[in-house]
């Protein structure tokens, strides 16, 4: 597991929500696909996060990118604030969270991809 394997999970999660997100609301066989292939994806860059790795590892590091990056999307794009000065408390105690999971950068043993028989 890396920053980059749990980035991309949250990254491709992002993409799926947001094309179910406009399926639901608006239909269309093109929303239905994004959503879908957003989420094959997650599935993907989990399988791969999760060889040589903890579920309760994973989880917390995609929690705590997710949160971060999903932040940073809503600020920026959609232009959302936070109501109170402690919530950006825990943004920074989310990030120091991370830190101290001691995530590598990157990939310390070569993906392989699992057989299924």
């Amino acid at each position: 597991m890396s920053y980059t394997e749990i980035g991309a999970i949250a990254l491709t999660e992002i993409v799926g929500d947001f094309g179910y997100k406009k399926f639901a609301n608006e239909g269309g066989i093109n929303n239905f696909v994004i959503g879908t292939v957003g989420y094959i994806g997650v599935v993907f860059f989990l399988i791969k996060s999760l060889q040589g790795s903890t579920v309760l590892l994973v989880n917390s590091a995609w929690d705590g990118i997710s949160a971060i990056i999903e932040t940073i999307a809503a600020m920026v794009i959609l232009g959302e604030r936070l109501d109170d000065p402690q919530q950006y408390i825990g943004i920074v105690l989310i990030v120091a969270g991370l830190f101290f999971l001691k995530i590598p950068m990157k990939r310390e043993h070569r993906f392989f991809l699992p057989k299924l028989f």
